[in-house]
């Protein structure tokens, strides 16, 4: 097994930007991403999520930790439209627009597609495909006018990639890549680009919870390197969507993963 890089230092890819990260509180993508906007000069920050404490300890470790002191926290619950045009609301207020959208909230679980019932299905899709097109669609109403914005959508390489028990997780992140590719069309005579990232598997404290180790050591050793991604390798990829070094890509599904084909 390759040992995960030391972290990669901040070249001011975001300076003077305003960033919005969803599912961002704690210790997932979301939360690298955010700290990683932060680090690369962005000028206010807003995250979200649904658990009130995580949130609050998120956005004061990343004061602490970057020393970004226009961070700010908004609970939002992607399944519910009121609280979406909430957080767009407050993004708006708090940042003074939104310039980059990290569209991160997504839900996963483990089920045979002969055993799941159909709220299990409904909740998968509601939160990953359909809440990353509630936000999308909330965000492109406030960027339009302006004529400027980027976002960027968390997909998943089993947007193309098989695997058993994922069946409802897989379809909600083909959606999602689906999505990202026609959003992208539509918006591009607005000067807004929309792209995702693809991950095969980043490791945190969040999927431990949810996966066995079993599982997780399996799916590691499919790797090239051996193992899963840190989060902030995902989170510097997102970056670099967000950023004007991509100014030419849009609808672009771009895969963060290692894995052998």
């Amino acid at each position: 097994m390759k040992p995960a890089p030391e972290y990669v230092p901040a070249h001011g890819l975001l300076r003077g930007k305003s960033v919005l990260v969803t599912a961002a509180a704690g210790a997932g993508i979301g939360f690298a991403a955010a700290k990683r906007a932060a680090e690369e000069g962005c000028r206010a920050l807003l995250i979200s999520d649904v658990h009130e404490r995580r949130l609050s300890e998120a956005v004061e470790a990343i004061r602490q930790e970057t020393g970004l002191q226009e961070v700010y926290g908004h609970l939002c619950d992607v399944s519910q439209e009121s609280q979406v045009q909430s957080l767009i609301h407050a993004a708006q207020e708090q940042l003074g627009g939104i310039d980059v959208l990290i569209n991160n909230a997504g839900l996963g679980t483990s089920r045979r597609v002969v055993d799941m019932e159909d709220a299990e299905w409904h909740k998968v899709i509601d939160v990953t495909l359909t809440g990353t097109f509630r936000v999308m669609r909330a965000a492109l109403k406030v960027m339009q006018p302006r004529g400027q914005g980027v976002i960027i959508n968390n997909a998943s390489v089993l947007g193309w990639r098989a695997q058993v028990e994922q069946a409802h997780y897989a379809a909600a992140k083909a959606g999602v890549m689906a999505l990202t590719r026609c959003a992208a069309m539509e918006a591009a005579e607005f000067g807004i680009r929309i792209n995702a990232v693809a991950p095969s598997i980043a490791i945190h404290a969040f999927l431990k919870k949810s996966a066995s180790e079993e599982l997780l050591n399996e799916l590691s050793a499919k790797e090239a390197f051996g193992r899963g991604a840190e989060p902030w390798e995902v989170a510097n990829v997102m970056i670099f969507l967000a950023s004007d070094y991509s100014s030419y890509m849009t609808g672009e599904v771009v895969s963060v993963s290692s894995q052998r084909a």
